[in-house]
Parts: C-alpha cells; sequence; structure tokens
C-alpha cells in the first residue's frame, strides 16, 4: 500500500490550486440517471477514488461516461438498469443517491443497505421516511432496500434532519416527479445549490436550493445539460490549516470564501490575517495560533470535515482549545495516531480537550478515515522530522494529487508505494 513520507517543519509558501467539489460532483453525477439526454460536466476532480467509483456505478447501471481530464460526459446506451450492486455501494456510502433518480423514473429500485463507516452510522432512514411521504413501499430483502411506487407524488417532506444526502436523494426525485415537493429543514450546504442549479438545466424549477427551504417543480421527461462544478471547501479549507499550522504564507486560486465563513472566523480568531476576492482566498500566519475552540454543525456551521484538521492545528496553539463534534458519533480516531506524535489531548465522548505546545515531532502514523487522513498531513508538515503516513487511499477518496500540490507549495512530502 502506499504511503506518505514528510519531512516536516518548512513553512507553506506560494499558490495552490483548488480543485471541484467532490461532495457537489458526485450527486450532480448521479443526476444524470434523471435523463437520457447527454450530460457535461466540468471541473470534475476525476482522479479522486470516490469518484471513479461513481463512474464504475453509472457504467453499472447503464450509462457510458466519457472522461477527459476535469470533464466528464455521461451518455445514454439504452435502457437503465435498477439495481445498484453491492460491491460498489459497500466501497461508497453516496451510491445510495442513485435510489432518488432510478425510483422517480421506473418506479421501482433495489439498493443494498450501506453499513456503518470508521467515523459513524449515517443511517438512511431520512432518505426512506422521505420516500414514503413520496408514495413509495419499501421492503428489507437480503440486505437490500426495494423501494416500489407505481408514481411518486409530489409531497410536502419535514426532514428531522438536515442530512445533506437525503436532500440531495430527494430533489433528485422530486426534480423528475411532476408537481410541486417542499422540502423542510433541508441541508443548506453549498453543494445543494449546485445540485438544484443541475436540476434546473436538466429542466426542472428549483427555488431555495442551499436555504432551510427547498421547492422543486418536477417534470415527467428531463433534458441534458451542461455543468461547471463549485469549488471544494473542504480541500481549500484543508489548504488553508495547513499553512497556518507550518506558519506560512498561501494564496488558494479557484476558492470561495462565502463558502467557508465559519472557518474562516476561526483562523482569524487564531490570529491568521485573511485577504479574499473573486476566486481566491489568501492566508498569512506569522506566529503560533492562538487557541480557539469549536463546535461542528450543519452548514453554515464549522464543518464536520475540518473538525480533524482543525484539532491539529491546535496541537500547536497557545493555551487550550476545545473540539466538539455533533454531527457524527465516532470522529475522534485522529486523535491517537496524533497522540504518537506527542499531542496532549483528552477525549471525553464527543468533547475533546487539546493542549497545545510548540511543535508535535514526527512518527510514523496511520489513517483511519479521508479528513482524519487530511488532519495527519497537516501535523507532519507542521512537525519536526519525519513523518510516515500509512493508509493514504483514505485520503485519495477526497484529495486530487495533493502531495504535487502541496510541494509546489513548498512541503517535502512524497508518495511511497
Amino acid at each position: 500500500m502506499d504511503r506518505f513520507i514528510i519531512d516536516g517543519g518548512r513553512r507553506l509558501k506560494g499558490a495552490i490550486k483548488v480543485s471541484g467539489s467532490k461532495n457537489a460532483a458526485l450527486p450532480i453525477l448521479i443526476a444524470t440517471l434523471l435523463t437520457d439526454e447527454t450530460c457535461v460536466v466540468e471541473n470534475v476532480p476525476s482522479t479522486l477514488r470516490d469518484l471513479r467509483t461513481t463512474f464504475r456505478l453509472l457504467e453499472s447501471l447503464g450509462k457510458r461516461v466519457v472522461v477527459k481530464g476535469s470533464t466528464v460526459r455521461v451518455l445514454s446506451t439504452g435502457s437503465l438498469k435498477t439495481q445498484a450492486p453491492y460491491e460498489i455501494v459497500k466501497q461508497m456510502r453516496a451510491s445510495v443517491l442513485a435510489a432518488g433518480p432510478l425510483l422517480a423514473r421506473f418506479g421501482l429500485v433495489r439498493v443494498p443497505i450501506p453499513g456503518g463507516c470508521a467515523i459513524g452510522l449515517r443511517p438512511i432512514d431520512i432518505h426512506l421516511k422521505g420516500f414514503e411521504i413520496m408514495g413509495a413501499r419499501r421492503i428489507a430483502d437480503q440486505g437490500d432496500i426495494i423501494l416500489s411506487a407505481p408514481r411518486l407524488r409530489p409531497a410536502a417532506i419535514a426532514l428531522r434532519f438536515p442530512s445533506v444526502g437525503a436532500t440531495q436523494n430527494l430533489m433528485m426525485a422530486a426534480a423528475a416527479t411532476p408537481g410541486r415537493t417542499t422540502i423542510g429543514n433541508a441541508a443548506r450546504e453549498p453543494e445543494m445549490g449546485d445540485l438544484g442549479k443541475f436540476l434546473e438545466q436538466l429542466g426542472a424549477k428549483v427555488h431555495g436550493a442551499g436555504t432551510a427551504k427547498v421547492t422543486i417543480e418536477g417534470k415527467a421527461k428531463l433534458g441534458g445539460a451542461r455543468h461547471k462544478v463549485i469549488p471544494d471547501r473542504i480541500e481549500a479549507g484543508t489548504f488553508l490549516l495547513a499553512c497556518a499550522a507550518t506558519r506560512g504564507r498561501v494564496k488558494l486560486v479557484g476558492a470561495e470564501a462565502a463558502h467557508l465563513g465559519a472557518v474562516l472566523s476561526a483562523l482569524k480568531k487564531a490570529g491568521a490575517k485573511i485577504r479574499s476576492g473573486k476566486g481566491w482566498i489568501e492566508l498569512a500566519m506569522e506566529r503560533r495560533p492562538k487557541a480557539v475552540s469549536i463546535v461542528t454543525k450543519p452548514y453554515p456551521g464549522f464543518p464536520t470535515d475540518l473538525q480533524a484538521p482543525w484539532m491539529a492545528l491546535m496541537t500547536t496553539c497557545t493555551g487550550f482549545a476545545k473540539v466538539v463534534e455533533t454531527v457524527f458519533e465516532n470522529r475522534f480516531l485522529h486523535a491517537a495516531e496524533l497522540g504518537r506524535m506527542g499531542a496532549q489531548i483528552a477525549v471525553s465522548g464527543r468533547a475533546a480537550v487539546v493542549a497545545g505546545q510548540e511543535r508535535l515531532s514526527g512518527a510514523p502514523i496511520m489513517a483511519s478515515d479521508i479528513r482524519a487522513g487530511a488532519a495527519l498531513l497537516v501535523a507532519g508538515l507542521a512537525a519536526k522530522g519525519r513523518t510516515t503516513i500509512a493508509r493514504v487511499y483514505h485520503i485519495d477518496r477526497g484529495y486530487e494529487e495533493i502531495e504535487r500540490k502541496l510541494s509546489r507549495a513548498g512541503a517535502r512530502l512524497a508518495r511511497q508505494k
């Protein structure tokens, strides 16, 4: 398995190009199941492991996917299948998003029940309840969920929690269901707005995507589309935290400051100097960060996907910082690995207290999930000495060519096969 070898303690300096958003590209690509017309999606981080899995999912269901750099063309090859293969779903939980488009178009879909993962159970009951309100029936059979509905009906749906996946799944189902569907307590992430724009290009009318109430006027037949994916705010946030941890100065090209409000606010409190404009963010950190406590919340709160890299930054703060995780029940697995580097972190339930120190020390460590891997990268770049990170396939799921991008900004980072 590949490993990252980091010779830490060097300040990041220079420019870094931010990729298109993985979390936006993935549901948009799956939304191409709503139409038989050709769709072209640009600014896709096509080398990411999760995106390659998405391509395989689409092809297993009957689409043809043509990838050229960051542009992806999705074409019809005839009739679509209505059963998602377990071999793909077990690799990527988001495969369950295929349920909405297929159920709305064909009245029947069979999807494997996604298992739990390292950071928590992430149940799909919110998705299923929404489909039932739209008239679907469900049964469980041999580890699969079978959803059926002669015809979905438009409905008013109120989510018990602003689930990103459920909001996306129901938006896609509603787009192919004639009539008006409303989704209350919807997820508000920028990726919801991007999906809404794509669904509008297909022919649906979407209002309020990216707010707590989304209204979709669906159509029985949708067309093709051409769409450019928004920048990846989580990748951008990770680079900003890595720069702050190394006390460097970087300019992110292609980043959107409006998508990172809570993170930029916390960084400013920690002592970072930040400037931004249309399509760029610049950060400079001249000294050790001040201690800043955070609580993860659904957007526009502090993102759970940046909790682990934030903790890595706080290991070198002046004072004590508290990190509270409210979104997932088991997202502190990185704390033990940071402890191998000398970090002082006390975990109790969903809260962790970090006692900052001057520097961490390089050590052999291991990634447990995408964002934990990002935290270990941040720590390794800032630490004194050599750090070896195993299981970097986790990092490859969420960060495109990250060693090349960071190396161009002065990091001594190499992949070892």
